[in-house]
């Protein structure tokens, strides 16, 4: 799989867990302690979110824990490309995740040797037809968030 096509799974499947990041870190006043730490308070302040968007969404449930599974599984050099492809999403704007949603609905189920050849032919394209392609080939509909 070529590195963009996997930046490009990456930052979708990844990019809910974007909603956990900061705008822009805060700097601590003194160093912050590991979690065995921190006070009952503190763990609460960090988890009400997570918590109160899993008693929300009851049928997310199942996604958000297969998530968290594969986000555990992942070795710290993926994890830090996941971050980054999220990143990258988080700044994208939305005719470019328009653009990549399509992209990647359209070569999703397809072997490595398909989507490489597409990419390469997606490369060579010139702008107008790559506008023809996608609104022949429009990313699917959107699933509503809170």
């Amino acid at each position: 799989m070529t590195r963009t096509a996997r930046l490009l799974l990456l930052t979708l499947l990844l990019a809910p867990l974007g909603a956990f990041a900061q705008a822009a870190p805060v700097a601590p006043a003194a160093p912050l302690v590991e979690w065995d730490k921190l006070s009952p308070a503190q763990r609460e302040m960090l988890v009400a979110p997570l918590k109160e968007r899993w008693n929300a969404n009851p049928e997310e449930r199942a996604r958000m824990l297969e998530r968290a599974r594969r986000w555990q599984a992942m070795p710290p050099a993926q994890r830090d490309r996941a971050r980054h492809g999220m990143s990258r999403w988080e700044h994208m704007p939305p005719k470019q995740r328009d653009e990549a949603r399509a992209l990647f609905h359209f070569m999703r189920g397809q072997p490595e040797a398909e989507r490489k050849a597409f990419l390469a032919q997606w490369r060579q394209m010139t702008p107008q037809q790559k506008r023809d392609w996608l609104s022949t080939h429009p990313a699917p509909a959107r699933r509503e968030r809170d």
